[in-house]
């Protein structure tokens, strides 16, 4: 739904939406990650620098583009969850992975 108005506030963060996107989609650009999560490029690029930074992430450059691999045993970061790995936030709002295009 495109054209939906987005909410004025969700549950999760954009570092999440930023980490469940590359999650389905491992090869995903940056700037298809910001179209979804509705933030600037400027912006994804600087959470997946804190994602990579944190260890939930790992990049790898492959010709032009990014490959990452996302570390789901490790914990959340804020208190309140940090008893929960980021593989159970994974398996909570699993997302189809998409298809390349022909």
């Amino acid at each position: 739904m495109p054209d939906a108005p987005k909410p004025g506030w969700t549950f999760l963060t954009n570092h999440s939406h930023v980490l469940l996107c590359i999650a389905a989609d491992p090869g995903i650009r940056g700037r298809d990650i910001a179209e979804r999560v509705g933030i600037t490029e400027r912006s994804a690029q600087s959470i997946i620098a804190d994602l990579v930074e944190g260890g939930y992430l790992t990049r790898e450059k492959i010709g032009r583009r990014n490959q990452y691999q996302v570390h789901p045993d490790l914990p959340l970061r804020h208190p309140v969850e940090r008893d929960h790995q980021v593989s159970e936030l994974l398996r909570l709002v699993k997302t189809p992975k998409r298809r390349a295009s022909a």
